[in-house]
């Protein structure tokens, strides 16, 4: 492969000419510095993106920790990053933590070896003062989908605690009292805070939300289909179902269905998210939406900003908050 030098002898100019023409620098003719591109790729000369990266002071860079790959929402969050990166000229690095903290550190370390100084990462596993820790060793370090005090102006985080109150207040709204509640089983701070808003707003309204009326499984489809199978073969009465996420509902709707229940007519059912699938569950699924793409963005942004030296300021926070989509699953009683 074509060196720098490489190509400084063949067109007959100094390194620093070659390199003002590699970061489109001043101070070289037209003729000139199309000649050295000829000659760059005549030769396959290919810069390094490091290189050019500390030359104009920005990361070359971006490393993502995502929980899944393959989840809508991750494939959502993933798509807000990359539509940031392309417009600055960034690469992405992306890597899978799978919720296990063992999973979720060495996707980090393998990001610090390939040098990245911008990383957006989601992580539910490891604990606070590991992430603290990082915060202080990686310029760009920022969290998303997570708030930690001690870092918050590195948080780019969504009020689930408000989320869960949003959706027991719609449904309260619509004059349901008789309310079951499928939730993931992942040991993670989003489904305690989900179920932590919807309890306080029953609460406020004078209505219980016993443990029993709680059914949890793993945040997918097939979850949702089991716990709600799981209510059912309990006896469990209920007019509405707050799920999750939209996946868990989209189950729950299938098997509601199943037994001959009308959705939204004798059960409605609200879900979390609103992604894709939302849109193309029959009924149309009414949920709360979770800007996870304009998070990701202002996420990549912050990253690179801080990487560049850019200093985060104390005390500043990026909270988010959900709000309701009003489709078809939810009636009014």
């Amino acid at each position: 492969m074509a060196t720098i030098k490489d190509i400084a002898n063949a067109a007959g100019v100094s390194l620093a000419t070659v390199s003002r023409v590699i970061n489109d620098g001043p101070k070289v003719g037209k003729a000139t510095r199309e000649r050295i591109k000829k000659i760059m790729d005549e030769m396959g000369y290919r810069p390094n993106a490091n290189a050019r990266a500390l030359v104009n002071k920005r990361s070359a860079s971006l490393g993502v920790v995502l929980a899944e790959l393959s989840d809508p929402f991750f494939a959502t969050l993933a798509h807000g990053i990359e539509a940031t990166t392309r417009k600055q000229g960034v690469q992405i690095l992306m890597s899978s933590g799978s919720i296990e903290r063992e999973t979720e550190r060495q996707a980090i370390e393998t990001l610090l070896e390939h040098r990245c100084e911008a990383m957006v990462v989601h992580s539910k596993a490891l604990d606070d003062e590991t992430l603290i820790d990082l915060a202080g060793q990686v310029p760009g370090f920022v969290l998303i989908n997570r708030y930690i005090p001690e870092i918050a102006n590195r948080c780019v985080w969504l009020d689930n605690v408000a989320g869960g109150r949003a959706m027991a207040k719609y449904m309260l709204s619509q004059g349901h009292r008789d309310i079951a509640v499928i939730s993931s089983r992942y040991q993670i701070e989003d489904p305690v805070q989900r179920i932590q808003g919807i309890r306080e707003e029953l609460e406020q309204a004078g209505i219980a939300l016993p443990d029993a009326n709680i059914e949890y499984s793993t945040p997918d489809q097939e979850g949702g289909e089991i716990a709600v199978q799981n209510l059912l073969a309990k006896g469990k009465q209920f007019t509405a179902v707050l799920a999750y996420n939209d996946a868990m509902a989209s189950g729950a709707m299938t098997i509601l269905q199943d037994h001959g229940i009308d959705v939204p007519n004798e059960v409605s059912v609200i879900g979390y998210d609103d992604v894709l699938l939302a849109k193309y569950c029959r009924p149309k699924l009414t949920t709360l939406r979770y800007p996870v793409e304009v998070m990701a963005m202002r996420a990549a942004e912050l990253a690179l900003s801080y990487a560049s030296g850019n200093r985060p300021e104390p005390g500043v926070t990026f909270k988010y908050t959900p709000t309701i989509v009003k489709r078809e699953s939810v009636v009014k009683r």
